[in-house]
């Protein structure tokens, strides 16, 4: 027996490292073999990975669902509404057994159109605050899966399960010791070290203020510092201005990348002393997995605030530490690090209340309620 499962979900890595996690865990558990196909926003480099893992990949014509005025709708309406016959289209040509949808654009169409054939459909939704793509999917969907507990609310209670949030198991797997990761990534065991992630896209803003303060920053800490795979060419002329008539002792105290694979990204966060990152759902996750201490500073405007609810929800218990960006001055920033740093019991205990956050059945859980839908 040939079982046929569709995965979705677009527009951040975010939406698509779960995928990736599931879809891994689903393999291992089914006792069938199993097509996997994966539509979502046409991005050649996601493609290729969806294709390395043996998932078949189909593009879907990507609109943004807006909850404000704009004149951009006017666009991405007519989209909408193409994308839904578009998928009517493919979901009737693929005909699989059960849909998995991490939401994000694109995904809804895909939602509608295997409930309109009558595929049961999983979806997931990864923040506090639930998209509106999530408060539209549900109806449609047979099973939810939530990663904050607080979530639960905006959904119906026979749909819906506290899962967490799936986490690659490649990146988990084997997490080596601090000390040999520090060593291996060429920082030296004595000073604290301080990452920052910006995300696969990175963040302007976070980039900006470390570039501006990055020489009185490093006389203390070490860093290293994720600045999005789009801003290396202009990361680069800014670290060189910053560090100019630095010696090169002084500036092996600070690394940077673009893009970091799990491989390179286990290193990174099994060497943090302490992270410093947005507040989305799957940061937040792999942090807590790595029992890190956190500071972070939620991404403004965020659909429906989620990013800051996330960060608040994550603060409780002594997790992290917030700090929003119209608070995100370089004296407050190095007031918190030299606070958490400076007291060798309070970063062992954020440490240890990071790792109660993390939920590691999660990608089980899901990748469970995928196959028992599947075999319906």
């Amino acid at each position: 027996m040939v079982q046929r499962i569709v995965l979705t979900g677009g527009g951040t890595r975010g939406h698509i490292y779960p995928l990736f996690a599931v879809a891994e865990q689903i393999a291992k558990e089914s006792q069938d073999d199993i097509l996997m196909y994966y539509i979502g926003p046409k991005n050649e480099s996601v493609f290729d990975e969806f294709k390395k893992n043996n998932i078949r990949p189909y593009p879907v014509l990507s609109s943004k669902l807006r909850r404000y005025i704009s004149p951009l709708n006017l666009l991405d309406i007519p989209k909408f509404f193409f994308s839904i016959f578009q998928m009517l289209w493919r979901i009737y040509s693929i005909m699989p057994d059960v849909v998995f949808s991490k939401g994000g654009p694109g995904s809804f169409p895909v939602v509608f159109a295997s409930w309109f054939y009558m595929i049961p459909v999983v979806i997931h939704e990864s923040d506090s605050v639930p998209s509106l793509n999530a408060k539209l999917a549900m109806h449609f969907a047979k099973r939810i899966g939530i990663s904050f507990e607080t979530a639960l609310q905006y959904f119906p209670k026979n749909k819906v399960a506290f899962t967490g949030n799936p986490v690659r198991e490649e990146l988990i797997r084997e997490i080596p010791d601090q000390k040999i990761a520090k060593e291996n990534l060429g920082f030296n065991l004595v000073d604290p070290l301080i990452v920052i992630l910006g995300g696969s896209q990175g963040s302007l803003s976070i980039n900006d203020f470390i570039f501006t303060n990055l020489k009185e920053l490093i006389k203390k800490y070490q860093v290293f510092h994720q600045v999005g795979q789009a801003n290396e060419g202009q990361a680069q002329s800014a670290i060189a201005s910053a560090l100019e008539g630095e010696s090169d002792e002084t500036k092996r105290r600070y690394q940077y990348s673009g893009f970091m694979d799990a491989f390179k990204m286990k290193k990174i966060l099994a060497s943090a002393d302490i992270v410093v990152s947005r507040s989305g759902s799957n940061a937040l996750y792999e942090i807590s997995a790595f029992g890190k201490p956190a500071i972070l500073i939620p991404l403004p405007k965020s659909a429906g605030n989620h990013q800051l609810v996330n960060a608040y929800e994550y603060e409780k218990s002594g997790r992290a530490v917030v700090i929003e960006e119209a608070n995100f001055s370089f004296n407050l920033f190095i007031q918190e690090v030299d606070n958490i740093l400076g007291n060798n019991e309070r970063l062992k205990l954020m440490g240890e209340r990071a790792k109660t956050f993390f939920r590691p059945d999660a990608t089980t859980l899901l990748a469970e309620e995928v196959l028992r839908l599947a075999n319906k």
